[in-house]
């Protein structure tokens, strides 16, 4: 069985398990300036510190323990160090020309981990997500208040650097492509555009059941209005990428479990896909922080598990292994909201 049907197996026997936040994870190591440079950095002009995919060439040993702190946690899946590897993520640090070697490093760190813990646990294959961002430019809403009809990027760029990157998770093994907090959908086509292409390149199936490398899309909700940045509700959301044969879709960031309920309410009720669903740590506090700590979450978390809603689960900003911990245990009760995505016979 390849790791593509392993991954539709598994989806239909259990509630996989995503990890929880890179970010707070690399906070608390306290890292300086010289931790984001390697060697052919040492002497690069802009500060680099805060650019945290650059971690992943720089100080690769911190990205290992992370991920398998969070397979030691239970996760089934955990996302590639990779959230701001498009070059016009990183062109902000002048690193554009970084973006393919960023996401070729990220997935082999990745995958090396996910093999050393399949090894150890067969009956729990542990898989990598290949994380495609939003990026730091939006291709629907104007950033000037005084020049609505302007843009600060086209979606013939976006589609370019998504590719770059797209290319660079294939490289180095990823075994899905996870389209991630999706805050202007028009960025999001971009992606799922940028990934068709790539997958016709190289012969790569669209559909997971025939063979492809799986896809997920995941949304975020900004306020409590329900929609997106750029306006749309869940159900709009959905069915702008529904012409994708996604592997999943769902929420993730933004909101706390408990304020995301109505919208995955919708999502489980209309996807005909997986769902899935990563809050954050509750609401962020007035200096920035998450407060929810484990239980708490878990015990928000436990009712969409009780109404059947989720097939994938895990945490955004502010969580941790402890939190990863706690929601696996209590996923381990539940079954997967159903939709038989079993591979076809050959």
């Amino acid at each position: 069985m390849n790791r593509t049907d392993l991954l539709l197996h598994q989806s239909q026997r259990k509630i996989l398990i995503l990890d929880g936040a890179m970010g707070t994870m690399i906070q608390r190591y306290g890292l300086g300036e010289d931790d984001f440079r390697t060697p052919d950095l040492a002497n690069f002009k802009k500060s680099l510190k805060g650019n945290n995919d650059l971690l992943s060439l720089s100080r690769p040993d911190i990205i290992r323990e992370i991920h398998a702190e969070y397979f030691k946690a239970g996760a089934d899946i955990v996302e590639t160090n990779t959230f701001s590897s498009t070059s016009i993520a990183q062109e902000d640090y002048g690193l554009q020309h970084l973006a393919y070697m960023l996401n070729l490093q990220s997935a082999r760190l990745a995958k090396e981990v996910a093999l050393e813990f399949t090894k150890l646990t067969p009956d729990q294959p542990r898989f990598v997500a290949g994380a495609l961002g939003p990026t730091n430019r939006t291709a629907s809403i104007s950033p000037d208040v005084n020049d609505p009809g302007y843009r600060a990027i086209t979606f013939d760029q976006l589609a370019d650097a998504y590719k770059d990157q797209i290319r660079g998770l294939l490289d180095g093994g990823v075994d899905m492509l996870l389209v991630e907090t999706v805050f202007d959908t028009l960025n999001a086509k971009a992606a799922l555009y940028a990934i068709q292409e790539v997958y016709e390149e190289l012969g790569i199936p669209l559909s997971p059941q025939e063979g492809g490398i799986p896809i997920m899309v995941s949304g975020t909700i900004t306020d409590a209005s329900g929609r997106t940045l750029s306006g749309q509700t869940t159900e709009a959301f959905l069915i702008s990428i529904s012409h994708v044969p996604l592997f999943s879709v769902g929420l993730n960031c933004a909101l706390g479990a408990k304020e995301l309920r109505p919208y995955l309410k919708v999502m489980a009720e209309e996807a005909p896909f997986l769902v899935s669903v990563y809050p954050n740590a509750g609401l962020p506090n007035e200096f920035g922080a998450y407060d929810q700590g484990p239980d708490e979450m878990n015990s928000q978390v436990e009712e969409f598990l009780k109404e059947g809603w989720v097939n994938i689960l895990g945490g955004c900003c502010g969580t941790t292994p402890d939190h990863i911990q706690i929601i696996a245990k209590t996923a381990a009760n539940y079954s997967p909201r159903k939709l038989n995505l079993e591979p076809a016979e050959n």
